[in-house]
Protein backbone atom coordinates (compact mmCIF):
# COMPACT_ATOMS: atom_id res chain seq x y z
CA UNK A 1 0.00 0.00 0.00
CA UNK A 2 1.54 3.69 -0.99
CA UNK A 3 1.75 6.04 1.96
CA UNK A 4 -0.85 8.32 -0.16
CA UNK A 5 -3.76 9.44 1.40
CA UNK A 6 -6.29 7.67 -0.63
CA UNK A 7 -9.63 10.02 1.06
CA UNK A 8 -7.93 12.83 0.00
CA UNK A 9 -6.58 11.92 -3.08
CA UNK A 10 -10.01 10.45 -4.19
CA UNK A 11 -11.77 13.69 -3.28
CA UNK A 12 -8.86 15.57 -5.46
CA UNK A 13 -9.44 13.65 -8.77
CA UNK A 14 -13.35 14.14 -8.57
CA UNK A 15 -12.78 17.97 -8.27
CA UNK A 16 -9.94 17.52 -11.48
CA UNK A 17 -12.78 15.45 -13.74
CA UNK A 18 -15.75 17.97 -12.47
CA UNK A 19 -13.64 21.45 -13.07
CA UNK A 20 -11.59 19.95 -16.07
CA UNK A 21 -12.89 16.79 -17.63
CA UNK A 22 -16.10 17.27 -17.39
CA UNK A 23 -15.99 20.73 -18.25
CA UNK A 24 -14.15 19.79 -21.82
CA UNK A 25 -16.73 17.38 -22.94
CA UNK A 26 -17.88 17.96 -25.93
CA UNK A 27 -20.45 16.00 -28.36
CA UNK A 28 -17.72 16.77 -31.05
CA UNK A 29 -15.37 13.72 -29.26
CA UNK A 30 -17.84 11.49 -30.67
CA UNK A 31 -15.93 9.22 -33.19
CA UNK A 32 -13.43 11.46 -33.62
CA UNK A 33 -10.39 9.97 -32.11
CA UNK A 34 -8.21 13.22 -32.91
CA UNK A 35 -10.38 15.43 -30.92
CA UNK A 36 -10.38 13.64 -27.80
CA UNK A 37 -6.20 13.55 -28.24
CA UNK A 38 -6.42 17.23 -28.27
CA UNK A 39 -8.39 17.42 -25.62
CA UNK A 40 -5.71 14.94 -23.35
CA UNK A 41 -3.31 17.27 -24.78
CA UNK A 42 -4.76 19.82 -22.44
CA UNK A 43 -5.86 17.61 -19.64
CA UNK A 44 -2.90 15.81 -18.63
CA UNK A 45 -0.40 18.90 -18.29
CA UNK A 46 -3.11 19.70 -15.47
CA UNK A 47 -3.15 16.32 -14.03
CA UNK A 48 0.54 15.87 -13.81
CA UNK A 49 0.83 19.26 -11.90
CA UNK A 50 -1.37 18.40 -9.37
CA UNK A 51 -0.19 15.11 -8.25
CA UNK A 52 -2.90 12.99 -10.22
CA UNK A 53 -1.05 11.42 -13.08
CA UNK A 54 0.18 7.44 -13.68
CA UNK A 55 -1.91 5.82 -10.29
CA UNK A 56 -1.02 2.63 -11.64
CA UNK A 57 2.65 2.65 -12.17
CA UNK A 58 5.29 2.38 -9.37
CA UNK A 59 6.49 5.94 -8.03
CA UNK A 60 10.07 4.25 -9.81
CA UNK A 61 8.28 5.08 -13.54
CA UNK A 62 6.80 8.33 -12.49
CA UNK A 63 3.55 7.24 -11.01
CA UNK A 64 1.81 6.94 -7.75
CA UNK A 65 2.07 3.63 -6.73
CA UNK A 66 -1.17 2.56 -5.94
CA UNK A 67 -2.03 -0.52 -4.70
CA UNK A 68 -4.86 -1.82 -6.57
CA UNK A 69 -7.39 -1.29 -3.86
CA UNK A 70 -6.44 2.20 -3.80
CA UNK A 71 -6.65 2.15 -7.78
CA UNK A 72 -10.18 1.28 -7.11
CA UNK A 73 -11.11 4.96 -5.25
CA UNK A 74 -9.03 6.94 -7.87
CA UNK A 75 -10.27 5.08 -11.04
CA UNK A 76 -13.94 5.18 -10.12
CA UNK A 77 -13.70 8.95 -10.03
CA UNK A 78 -11.51 9.66 -12.92
CA UNK A 79 -14.22 7.19 -15.02
CA UNK A 80 -16.89 9.91 -14.33
CA UNK A 81 -15.84 11.85 -17.13
CA UNK A 82 -14.96 9.67 -20.33
CA UNK A 83 -11.63 12.52 -20.41
CA UNK A 84 -10.99 11.31 -16.77
CA UNK A 85 -9.27 8.20 -16.90
CA UNK A 86 -6.88 8.88 -20.41
CA UNK A 87 -6.14 12.62 -18.50
CA UNK A 88 -4.40 10.58 -15.64
CA UNK A 89 -2.96 7.61 -17.86
CA UNK A 90 -4.85 4.91 -16.90
CA UNK A 91 -7.42 4.44 -19.53
CA UNK A 92 -7.07 1.02 -21.57
CA UNK A 93 -4.90 -0.02 -23.85
CA UNK A 94 -2.38 2.21 -22.05
CA UNK A 95 -2.69 1.42 -19.04
CA UNK A 96 -2.45 -2.56 -19.61
CA UNK A 97 0.30 -2.43 -21.97
CA UNK A 98 2.15 -0.23 -19.45
CA UNK A 99 2.02 -3.27 -17.12
CA UNK A 100 2.37 -5.85 -19.44
CA UNK A 101 5.81 -3.52 -20.56
CA UNK A 102 6.54 -3.03 -16.98
CA UNK A 103 6.49 -6.74 -16.50
CA UNK A 104 7.86 -8.48 -19.92
CA UNK A 105 9.59 -5.57 -21.47
CA UNK A 106 13.62 -5.70 -21.42
CA UNK A 107 15.40 -2.54 -20.23
CA UNK A 108 16.02 -1.58 -24.07
CA UNK A 109 11.89 -1.97 -24.77
CA UNK A 110 10.94 0.08 -21.59
CA UNK A 111 13.36 2.73 -22.47
CA UNK A 112 11.78 2.77 -25.95
CA UNK A 113 8.08 2.48 -25.30
CA UNK A 114 7.19 2.13 -21.62
CA UNK A 115 8.83 5.68 -20.91
CA UNK A 116 7.06 7.72 -23.54
CA UNK A 117 4.05 5.56 -23.45
CA UNK A 118 4.28 6.92 -19.82
CA UNK A 119 4.83 10.16 -20.33
CA UNK A 120 1.84 10.52 -22.47
CA UNK A 121 3.81 11.41 -25.63
CA UNK A 122 2.69 8.67 -27.42
CA UNK A 123 -0.31 5.60 -27.52
CA UNK A 124 -0.26 2.30 -27.78
CA UNK A 125 -3.02 -0.86 -29.20
CA UNK A 126 -3.44 -4.07 -28.22
CA UNK A 127 -3.95 -6.94 -30.96
CA UNK A 128 -5.18 -9.87 -30.73
CA UNK A 129 -8.76 -10.01 -32.11
CA UNK A 130 -9.22 -11.40 -35.40
CA UNK A 131 -12.07 -11.43 -38.25
CA UNK A 132 -13.96 -15.51 -38.23
CA UNK A 133 -12.06 -17.87 -38.03
CA UNK A 134 -9.57 -16.30 -36.20
CA UNK A 135 -9.46 -15.86 -32.55
CA UNK A 136 -11.72 -13.95 -31.07
CA UNK A 137 -13.51 -15.48 -27.56
CA UNK A 138 -11.62 -18.51 -28.63
CA UNK A 139 -7.76 -17.29 -28.20
CA UNK A 140 -6.93 -20.64 -29.43
CA UNK A 141 -8.26 -19.82 -32.36
CA UNK A 142 -5.48 -17.40 -33.43
CA UNK A 143 -4.24 -17.28 -37.07
CA UNK A 144 -1.77 -14.55 -37.33
CA UNK A 145 1.79 -15.88 -38.02
CA UNK A 146 4.91 -14.84 -36.91
CA UNK A 147 8.09 -17.01 -38.77
CA UNK A 148 11.99 -16.38 -38.19
CA UNK A 149 13.60 -14.83 -40.76
CA UNK A 150 17.02 -14.59 -40.21
CA UNK A 151 17.76 -12.82 -36.72
CA UNK A 152 14.31 -11.33 -37.21
CA UNK A 153 10.50 -12.29 -37.60
CA UNK A 154 7.68 -11.83 -40.47
CA UNK A 155 4.38 -11.42 -39.34
CA UNK A 156 1.54 -12.29 -41.24
CA UNK A 157 -2.11 -11.54 -40.20
CA UNK A 158 -4.98 -9.63 -39.72
CA UNK A 159 -6.80 -8.40 -36.95
CA UNK A 160 -9.92 -5.66 -36.05
CA UNK A 161 -11.48 -4.39 -33.27
CA UNK A 162 -7.94 -3.40 -32.15
CA UNK A 163 -9.22 -0.29 -29.30
CA UNK A 164 -6.67 2.32 -29.76
CA UNK A 165 -5.15 1.68 -33.38
CA UNK A 166 -6.14 5.27 -34.67
CA UNK A 167 -2.97 7.68 -33.95
CA UNK A 168 -0.93 5.02 -32.04
CA UNK A 169 2.51 4.85 -32.12
CA UNK A 170 3.07 0.90 -31.60
CA UNK A 171 1.24 -2.12 -30.78
CA UNK A 172 1.48 -5.54 -28.87
CA UNK A 173 0.74 -7.98 -31.13
CA UNK A 174 -0.39 -11.54 -30.53
CA UNK A 175 1.01 -14.13 -33.34
CA UNK A 176 1.20 -18.07 -33.74
CA UNK A 177 5.04 -18.90 -34.28
CA UNK A 178 6.31 -22.81 -34.31
CA UNK A 179 7.15 -22.43 -30.61
CA UNK A 180 3.79 -21.03 -29.81
CA UNK A 181 2.09 -17.82 -29.29
CA UNK A 182 4.23 -14.78 -28.87
CA UNK A 183 4.09 -11.13 -28.17
CA UNK A 184 5.89 -8.95 -30.45
CA UNK A 185 6.05 -5.08 -29.89
CA UNK A 186 5.08 -3.28 -33.70
CA UNK A 187 5.62 -0.03 -34.58
CA UNK A 188 2.72 1.46 -36.37
CA UNK A 189 5.03 2.99 -38.98
CA UNK A 190 6.08 -0.34 -40.03
CA UNK A 191 6.05 -0.98 -44.00
CA UNK A 192 4.58 -3.92 -43.53
CA UNK A 193 1.86 -3.12 -41.26
CA UNK A 194 -1.98 -1.27 -42.58
CA UNK A 195 -4.22 0.29 -40.61
CA UNK A 196 -7.11 -0.31 -43.10
CA UNK A 197 -9.66 1.76 -41.45
CA UNK A 198 -11.43 2.96 -38.13
CA UNK A 199 -14.31 1.31 -37.18
CA UNK A 200 -17.07 2.49 -36.10
CA UNK A 201 -18.87 0.83 -33.03
CA UNK A 202 -21.78 1.60 -30.55
CA UNK A 203 -19.50 3.44 -27.99
CA UNK A 204 -19.00 7.27 -28.73
CA UNK A 205 -15.34 7.82 -26.97
CA UNK A 206 -12.58 5.39 -27.39
CA UNK A 207 -9.55 6.49 -27.45
CA UNK A 208 -7.82 6.06 -30.57
CA UNK A 209 -11.30 4.16 -31.57
CA UNK A 210 -11.19 0.38 -32.90
CA UNK A 211 -9.25 0.13 -35.96
CA UNK A 212 -8.25 -3.00 -38.76
CA UNK A 213 -5.16 -4.18 -39.42
CA UNK A 214 -3.54 -6.04 -41.95
CA UNK A 215 0.79 -7.26 -41.29
CA UNK A 216 1.54 -8.34 -44.42
CA UNK A 217 5.56 -9.44 -44.77
CA UNK A 218 5.79 -7.34 -41.77
CA UNK A 219 9.43 -7.74 -41.06
CA UNK A 220 10.36 -7.04 -37.32
CA UNK A 221 13.69 -7.46 -35.68
CA UNK A 222 14.34 -9.86 -33.05
CA UNK A 223 14.10 -7.52 -30.36
CA UNK A 224 10.64 -6.55 -30.76
CA UNK A 225 9.80 -9.93 -29.19
CA UNK A 226 7.99 -8.77 -25.77
CA UNK A 227 8.69 -11.68 -23.05
CA UNK A 228 9.59 -15.06 -24.03
CA UNK A 229 8.67 -16.62 -27.52
CA UNK A 230 5.80 -19.17 -26.98
CA UNK A 231 4.36 -17.71 -23.79
CA UNK A 232 2.32 -15.25 -25.47
CA UNK A 233 -1.09 -17.01 -24.09
CA UNK A 234 0.24 -16.71 -20.95
CA UNK A 235 1.10 -13.02 -21.19
CA UNK A 236 -2.25 -12.45 -22.51
CA UNK A 237 -4.27 -14.13 -19.63
CA UNK A 238 -2.16 -12.47 -16.72
CA UNK A 239 -2.83 -8.75 -18.81
CA UNK A 240 -6.40 -9.21 -19.02
CA UNK A 241 -7.73 -10.64 -15.62
CA UNK A 242 -6.23 -7.28 -13.74
CA UNK A 243 -7.83 -5.36 -17.44
CA UNK A 244 -11.38 -6.60 -16.70
CA UNK A 245 -11.04 -5.66 -13.04
CA UNK A 246 -9.81 -2.17 -14.11
CA UNK A 247 -12.49 -1.67 -16.45
CA UNK A 248 -15.37 -2.33 -13.84
CA UNK A 249 -13.37 0.35 -11.71
CA UNK A 250 -13.13 3.02 -14.15
CA UNK A 251 -17.32 2.11 -15.67
CA UNK A 252 -18.32 2.14 -12.55
CA UNK A 253 -17.83 6.10 -12.06
CA UNK A 254 -19.55 6.36 -15.78
CA UNK A 255 -23.12 4.39 -14.27
CA UNK A 256 -22.70 6.79 -10.81
CA UNK A 257 -23.17 10.02 -13.04
CA UNK A 258 -25.40 8.62 -15.10
CA UNK A 259 -27.63 7.52 -11.70
CA UNK A 260 -26.71 10.80 -10.27
CA UNK A 261 -28.22 12.57 -13.18
CA UNK A 262 -31.15 10.96 -13.02
CA UNK A 263 -31.69 11.52 -9.52
CA UNK A 264 -31.77 15.12 -10.00
CA UNK A 265 -34.16 15.10 -12.92
CA UNK A 266 -36.66 12.62 -11.14
CA UNK A 267 -36.57 15.26 -7.92
CA UNK A 268 -37.22 18.19 -10.50
CA UNK A 269 -39.78 16.82 -13.04
CA UNK A 270 -43.70 16.74 -12.21
CA UNK A 271 -46.05 14.67 -13.66
CA UNK A 272 -49.81 14.43 -13.26
CA UNK A 273 -49.07 16.49 -10.51
CA UNK A 274 -46.35 14.95 -7.87
CA UNK A 275 -42.83 14.48 -8.52
CA UNK A 276 -41.23 11.53 -10.49
CA UNK A 277 -39.45 11.31 -7.60
CA UNK A 278 -42.39 10.78 -5.31
CA UNK A 279 -43.64 7.62 -7.32
CA UNK A 280 -42.92 4.27 -6.09
CA UNK A 281 -41.87 2.91 -9.60
CA UNK A 282 -39.30 5.01 -10.06
CA UNK A 283 -37.94 5.13 -6.20
CA UNK A 284 -37.87 0.98 -6.96
CA UNK A 285 -35.40 1.86 -9.76
CA UNK A 286 -33.50 4.35 -7.99
CA UNK A 287 -33.24 1.79 -5.26
CA UNK A 288 -32.20 -1.50 -7.52
CA UNK A 289 -29.80 0.69 -9.28
CA UNK A 290 -27.68 1.61 -5.65
CA UNK A 291 -28.09 -2.12 -4.54
CA UNK A 292 -26.12 -2.85 -8.05
CA UNK A 293 -23.69 -0.08 -7.70
CA UNK A 294 -22.90 -1.54 -4.56
CA UNK A 295 -22.82 -5.09 -4.99
CA UNK A 296 -20.48 -4.18 -7.98
CA UNK A 297 -18.22 -1.97 -5.94
CA UNK A 298 -17.65 -5.15 -2.96
CA UNK A 299 -17.00 -7.36 -5.51
CA UNK A 300 -14.53 -5.11 -7.09
CA UNK A 301 -13.15 -4.23 -4.07
CA UNK A 302 -12.81 -8.26 -3.13
CA UNK A 303 -11.18 -8.85 -6.10
CA UNK A 304 -8.87 -5.56 -5.89
CA UNK A 305 -7.73 -6.97 -2.70
CA UNK A 306 -6.64 -10.45 -3.43
CA UNK A 307 -4.68 -9.03 -6.33
CA UNK A 308 -2.61 -6.76 -3.79
CA UNK A 309 -2.37 -9.67 -1.89
CA UNK A 310 -0.85 -11.98 -4.40
CA UNK A 311 -3.45 -14.26 -4.84
CA UNK A 312 -5.06 -15.79 -8.30
CA UNK A 313 -8.12 -13.99 -9.24
CA UNK A 314 -8.65 -16.33 -12.15
CA UNK A 315 -12.39 -17.25 -10.67
CA UNK A 316 -13.03 -14.08 -9.32
CA UNK A 317 -12.23 -11.62 -11.91
CA UNK A 318 -14.60 -13.06 -14.44
CA UNK A 319 -17.48 -13.50 -12.14
CA UNK A 320 -16.89 -9.52 -11.11
CA UNK A 321 -16.75 -8.81 -14.57
CA UNK A 322 -19.81 -10.86 -15.61
CA UNK A 323 -21.73 -9.07 -12.77
CA UNK A 324 -20.26 -5.35 -13.18
CA UNK A 325 -20.53 -5.33 -16.71
CA UNK A 326 -24.07 -6.45 -16.44
CA UNK A 327 -25.47 -4.16 -13.34
CA UNK A 328 -23.89 -1.29 -14.58
CA UNK A 329 -25.71 -1.72 -18.08
CA UNK A 330 -28.96 -1.90 -15.58
CA UNK A 331 -27.79 0.99 -14.04
CA UNK A 332 -27.48 3.28 -17.12
CA UNK A 333 -30.93 1.71 -18.80
CA UNK A 334 -33.03 2.54 -15.49
CA UNK A 335 -31.12 6.10 -15.50
CA UNK A 336 -31.98 6.43 -19.49
CA UNK A 337 -35.52 5.78 -18.64
CA UNK A 338 -36.02 7.53 -15.67
CA UNK A 339 -35.53 10.81 -17.62
CA UNK A 340 -37.95 9.36 -20.80
CA UNK A 341 -37.51 11.54 -23.81
CA UNK A 342 -34.49 13.63 -22.15
CA UNK A 343 -32.59 10.17 -21.51
CA UNK A 344 -32.47 9.51 -25.06
CA UNK A 345 -31.17 12.87 -26.12
CA UNK A 346 -27.86 14.28 -25.82
CA UNK A 347 -28.40 17.10 -23.95
CA UNK A 348 -27.03 15.07 -21.05
CA UNK A 349 -24.68 12.39 -21.33
CA UNK A 350 -26.72 9.53 -20.01
CA UNK A 351 -27.45 8.79 -23.60
CA UNK A 352 -24.21 8.37 -24.49
CA UNK A 353 -23.33 6.72 -21.05
CA UNK A 354 -25.43 4.24 -22.10
CA UNK A 355 -23.72 3.40 -24.97
CA UNK A 356 -20.34 2.93 -23.58
CA UNK A 357 -21.59 0.24 -20.67
CA UNK A 358 -23.32 -1.84 -23.15
CA UNK A 359 -20.33 -3.24 -24.80
CA UNK A 360 -18.43 -3.92 -21.73
CA UNK A 361 -20.80 -6.96 -21.65
CA UNK A 362 -18.72 -8.20 -24.76
CA UNK A 363 -15.26 -6.60 -24.01
CA UNK A 364 -12.63 -8.44 -22.46
CA UNK A 365 -14.73 -11.83 -22.37
CA UNK A 366 -18.13 -11.98 -23.66
CA UNK A 367 -20.33 -13.05 -20.44
CA UNK A 368 -21.52 -15.84 -22.27
CA UNK A 369 -18.29 -17.01 -22.60
CA UNK A 370 -16.97 -16.54 -18.95
CA UNK A 371 -20.54 -18.33 -17.44
CA UNK A 372 -19.70 -21.32 -19.26
CA UNK A 373 -16.18 -21.03 -18.32
CA UNK A 374 -17.16 -20.72 -14.48
CA UNK A 375 -19.71 -23.54 -15.06
CA UNK A 376 -16.65 -25.97 -15.62
CA UNK A 377 -14.50 -25.22 -13.69
CA UNK A 378 -17.33 -25.26 -10.49
CA UNK A 379 -18.71 -28.73 -11.99
CA UNK A 380 -15.14 -29.80 -12.35
CA UNK A 381 -15.45 -30.70 -16.04
CA UNK A 382 -12.62 -30.54 -18.38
Amino acid sequence: MSHIDIAQLRERVRAFVQAHCVALESPSHVHDPAALDAALAQLRPIARSQGLYLPQLPVAQGGLGLSWTERAEVFEEAGRSYLGPAALNCAAPDQPNMISLLRQGNAAQQARYLKPLADGAIRSCFAMTEPAPGAGSDPSMLRSTARRQGDGWMIDGHKWFITGAVGAAFCIVLAQTEEGPTQFIVDMDNPGLQLVRAIRAIDPFAIGGHGELRFTACHVTGDAVLGEVGQGFAYAQQRLEPARLAHCMRLMGRARRALEIAQGYVCERSSFGERLADLQQIQAMVADCHIDLHASRLMTQDCARRMDAGLSVKTESAMTKVFVSEALNRIADRAAQMCGAYGMSEDEPIALILRELRPFRIYDGASELHRATLGRRFLQLN
